[in-house]
């Protein structure tokens, strides 16, 4: 089932997120959903407090975005041996991040039509849960390590906007109001304050 994104606003989206238990209610349909409404909104990846639910569960598709580069692309933005992936984190925790820092434009869904540049590290190392919800730990770099840091940054109750400079936040400030009044048009239902 599809389900609305919580637009930009949305005090859930500052929330950190609690840990949820292998018998989380419904927790295989969410996950389902979670995949049929980020692939709906075209997405990359979708955190659980973006459809309302303030628990720490998010999913990452670095695979698509690999298959749509070219080879030159794919040589900037992913390691070798690196052909993306699509998991599902529950109750992760970055238990390190290396590598240079690298900037990049990020969006999000919940904050549509804007790309701001963000700089993370290269690569970080991740302990969590997967969909069957078995224990894993495990290092991930380039584009596949920027998108988990995106989503598990959701759960923390922080948005790619909070690493903007207040000059940047100043200049978009228009664009955000837009969002948060519900005053944009996406091709994916969303919930505005």
């Amino acid at each position: 089932m599809k389900r609305a994104i919580l637009a930009y606003g949305h005090s859930i989206l500052k929330q950190q997120c609690n840990y949820i238990e292998r018998d989380y209610p419904g927790l295989d349909n969410l996950i389902i959903d979670m995949w049929e409404t980020m692939k709906n909104a075209n997405g990359c990846g979708l955190a659980s407090p973006q459809i309302g639910l303030p628990v720490r569960l998010f999913i990452v598709d670095s695979k698509t975005t690999f298959d749509n580069l070219n080879k030159q692309d794919r040589e900037i933005y992913f390691d070798n041996n690196d052909c993306g992936i699509k998991e599902t984190f529950i109750n992760a925790k970055i238990i390190e991040r290396s590598g240079p820092l690298w900037e990049d434009e990020e969006g999000c869904l919940s904050i549509p039509n804007l790309l701001q540049p963000i700089k993370r590290p290269w690569a970080i190392t991740i302990e969590y849960y997967n969909k069957d919800f078995e224990q894993q730990i495990r290092t991930f770099s380039g584009t596949t390590a920027r998108m988990i840091q995106h989503e598990y940054d959701h759960t923390e109750g922080i948005l790619y906007l909070d690493y903007l400079k207040p000059l940047t936040k100043e200049l978009i400030a228009a664009k955000l109001k837009k969002i948060v009044k519900g005053k944009i048009k996406t091709m994916y239902p969303m919930r505005f304050v």
